[in-house]
């Protein structure tokens, strides 16, 4: 169910709700100050030998930065197949998105899932991350580790896929509605996908990388949003993470250009308020420093000699988040 985009001001505590249960805005849909809090974390879930993984799942640290921006024909072809399936894993975990179910049974899914389709989740154990997915509910920004908290009707959580497979990551977000989500939320949403759209349309060869970051800072700000500064997109491949930088703001010292090839994620974290962060004492989660909502959307993109090719599209063509195609 959707609601009308009308602004949340205007809704008084005993007006009813918009959302038609019948009941006071106040004791339905209106905003709380409640912030998420950590939950119970189940011990780490096992992988099969049978299952290639990378470096990290034994050793629990980071992969090397230093592979190469411009990736081989190769490469690329084992990394359309590994995308594709990060996209249809994104699909089917955000399927199970709904109230009452806990962020550590979406990560039970997500692995199992992975693991079904012969590929290694990439964030566990990644620098020690011991969880197959991350998943960031309403003020958290990004790297928010599934446990036993229960999504509650109203929430937003973005979940974070990225799948090993053939020797390659594919790396995919997006950001769903738990039940019935109020209207500035249902906007944050919307918005923080129009950014990542109107990034996307930039991606072509002999373009700098900033403009990437303008089109998104343009939009967000534009709309009266914030733009996350501390968390980038980023080159990938092999390696889960490489040196490549992809601000979601626009740097003017971000001068590289792009050229055909190139294989890296764009994943604007947009926020309702201050788009500054703060960091739990689990050393992940990054959550906004005012506790108001936040959006993501992410997909790999390739860079090809007329624009680029979506690397994170779902097997059907589209992608996840509300289900509507991509556009062009």
């Amino acid at each position: 169910m959707t609601a009308p985009l009308t602004a949340l001001s205007k809704v008084k505590p005993n007006d009813p709700c918009w959302c038609g249960s019948g009941l006071k805005f106040k004791r339905c849909h209106k905003p709380t100050t409640d912030r998420v809090g950590a939950g119970t974390l189940t011990p780490r879930r096992p992988v099969p030998d049978s299952i290639a993984s990378p470096p990290w799942a034994a050793t629990g640290q980071g992969s090397n930065r230093g592979e190469s921006d411009v990736k081989s024909a190769d490469v690329i072809d084992r990394m359309r197949r590994t995308g594709r399936l990060a996209g249809d894993v994104l699909a089917q975990v955000g399927a199970a998105v709904a109230p009452g179910v806990t962020t550590d049974e979406l990560d039970a899914l997500c692995h199992q899932i992975t693991l079904d389709a012969g590929a290694y989740p990439s964030p566990l154990n990644y620098n020690g991350y011991k969880k197959s997915l991350c998943t960031s509910v309403n003020e958290v920004i990004c790297h928010g580790i599934p446990d036993s908290r229960a999504l509650r009707d109203g929430d937003i959580v973005n979940l974070d896929v990225t799948c090993f497979r053939e020797g390659v990551n594919g790396d995919t977000n997006a950001t769903f509605f738990v039940g019935s989500v109020d209207p500035e939320s249902q906007r944050l949403v919307r918005v923080t996908r129009e950014c990542l759209e109107l990034a996307i349309a930039q991606v072509r060869p002999g373009q700098p990388i900033n403009v990437i970051g303008r089109a998104i800072q343009d939009h967000a700000e534009g709309s009266g949003l914030g733009v996350v500064r501390s968390f980038i997109g980023h080159g990938i491949g092999e390696t889960f993470h490489t040196d490549l930088a992809i601000p979601h703001y626009f740097d003017p010292r971000a001068v590289k250009k792009l050229v055909p090839g190139m294989v890296f994620t764009i994943e604007p974290m947009i926020t309702v308020g201050d788009w500054r962060h703060r960091l739990w004492d689990d050393d992940w989660t990054a959550s906004t420093v005012d506790n108001k909502r936040t959006a993501q959307f992410e997909h790999t993109l390739l860079v090809t000699d007329g624009g680029c090719d979506i690397l994170t599209l779902r097997a059907d063509g589209h992608w996840s988040g509300d289900g509507a195609p991509i556009p062009g």
